[in-house]
């Protein structure tokens, strides 16, 4: 198994996240290497869907664990191996936190955990700032 998370503090709170992370078809408005999502069905668990990274082919996606405002798991399916992207929000002392991490489990970890996995956990950063940016922008309304 490989694992790998990045957590960050948001001024945002679990509903303005929330609109955003089940929104799927907008998630490259966040996430800079997605160049399109879409779920087929609700935002809920056992739904799937494709996602295209960019630079990268088309994969299918399955909705594996949805806790709506805390969390929610994606899996995607590679060669013998399964890649889980895990999304967090907690709450600590009065301060919300989002956590992002990927799991890679399978006879080809340690291949997908160097050609896939170290590159998505570079990106992660950048596109939890994102979300966090837009998710305080977002009416609780």
């Amino acid at each position: 198994m490989w694992f790998k998370e990045v957590t960050i503090k948001t001024n945002a709170t679990r509903e303005q996240i929330w609109t955003l992370w089940s929104d799927v078809e907008n998630w490259h408005k966040w996430d800079s290497d997605i160049e399109f999502a879409q779920l087929n069905g609700k935002f809920e668990e056992g739904a799937c869907g494709i996602l295209k990274p960019c630079q990268a082919p088309k994969s299918s996606f399955k909705l594996i664990n949805v806790d709506t405002l805390n969390e929610f798991t994606v899996r995607s399916f590679l060669p013998f191996t399964k890649m889980d992207f895990i999304h967090k929000v907690t709450e600590k002392e009065g301060e919300m936190y989002i956590t992002h991490a990927v799991q890679i489990t399978g006879l080809l970890t340690f291949l997908f955990s160097k050609i896939i996995g170290e590159k998505v956990i570079k990106g992660l950063p950048n596109s939890m700032h994102n979300l966090s940016e837009m998710a305080e922008k977002v009416s609780n309304e």
